[in-house]
């Protein structure tokens, strides 16, 4: 006699839609869970345990322009998986590093980035934060900047960004320029913002810095107000005394001088950056009004000091005798 139990069913629906993406039911117990929402980070869904696997990372650089594939080129190089970001199509320059671009910043976030760093000019970084679906990364992302000022981007990352989120901020004080024949020597700057306790954290946090120390940078770990209080003269002096420069329109000469042709060669620097860089070096470091101030104040004594001699030394022409001596009335002057 056939058994009145009622059979299983031929098809059992295991996927459904909900505003947070694509649900999945897993286990017996019919738990659902999210297949590409934030995670809780204990270890990576899927990743392998060997060691070469764990040194490895997948870094997101957001702002695939000039700078963000100079670093992606020396990240790739040392192994790691790049995967690249910007407004612009950088797909065929991703391809030639051997980093896969995404034009949609969700598809790039979906990828689940170990880091994420931003290589945005500092004036578009809160809105290119701002407009990033942190919610389709894992909770437990180390966000990296490295802009040229520091205590802006820690204050904007620890406002906008989840506290689950690990924030470092970092400042590769060179560039496609001055690190085009290797990093070794050059200053790299960093300030451990926020890192979680945990060993898996720690360990990222240290594999990420390990990049530039193993190119032979100097590494400086440093507080973001202090770097900001160092680069305002570091940088925007230079940039500054550099635009000024520029606008005298200064020409090699045949009898130049070392002492020239340095200037020439800052103007030649500061003219191959944009003045985003050197509007963001004013604007978002407070000390770089107090040092307008006083390169002015210091021009302005200079300038007292030569027409203050020049005026005593026309007066001594003016009132000088053909013997030498002061001329009557002189003394009354």
């Amino acid at each position: 006699m056939p058994s009145l139990r009622p059979k299983p069913a031929l098809f059992n629906p295991i996927f459904r839609l909900t505003t947070s993406g694509l649900l999945r039911r897993t286990g017996a117990g019919g738990a659902v869970r999210a297949m590409d929402a934030a995670q809780v980070f204990d270890r990576e869904s899927g990743a392998s345990d060997e060691p070469d696997q764990r040194a490895r990372l997948k870094i997101a650089i957001v702002g695939f322009g000039n700078f963000g594939q100079f670093l992606a080129r020396t990240f790739a190089e040392q192994g790691h998986a790049v995967i690249g970001h910007s407004r612009s199509d950088h797909s065929a320059a991703a391809r030639s590093l051997g980093a896969a671009f995404f034009r949609d910043p969700h598809d790039l976030c979906e990828q689940h980035p170990d880091v994420v760093v931003l290589c945005t000019s500092i004036l578009s970084t809160e809105a290119v934060l701002r407009s990033l679906p942190l919610q389709r990364l894992r909770r437990s992302t180390l966000f990296v900047d490295v802009l040229s000022v520091k205590e802006f981007p820690r204050n904007l990352l620890l406002q906008l960004l989840p506290p689950e989120f690990d924030i470092l901020c970092t400042h590769p004080m060179f560039g496609p320029e001055s690190g085009k024949h290797g990093w070794s020597g050059l200053p790299f700057v960093y300030d451990k913002v926020r890192i979680g306790d945990s060993e898996d954290r720690a360990n990222r946090c240290r594999r990420f810095l390990d990049i530039f120390a193993r190119e032979g940078c100097r590494m400086v770990e440093m507080s973001c107000t202090e770097h900001d209080e160092n680069a305002a003269e570091i940088q925007f002096l230079t940039h500054t005394v550099g635009r000024l420069l520029a606008k005298l329109d200064l020409k090699p000469t045949p009898i130049n001088t070392k002492g020239y042709e340095t200037l020439l060669e800052l103007v030649e620097n500061t003219r191959s950056d944009s003045f985003d860089l050197y509007n963001g070096l004013f604007m978002y470091n407070n000390n770089s009004t107090e040092l307008l101030e006083r390169l002015e104040l210091a021009f302005n004594s200079l300038r007292k000091e030569l027409f203050g001699r020049l005026h005593v030394n026309l007066r001594k022409q003016l009132f000088q005798s053909p013997d030498g001596g002061s001329s009557p009335g002189a003394e009354e002057n």
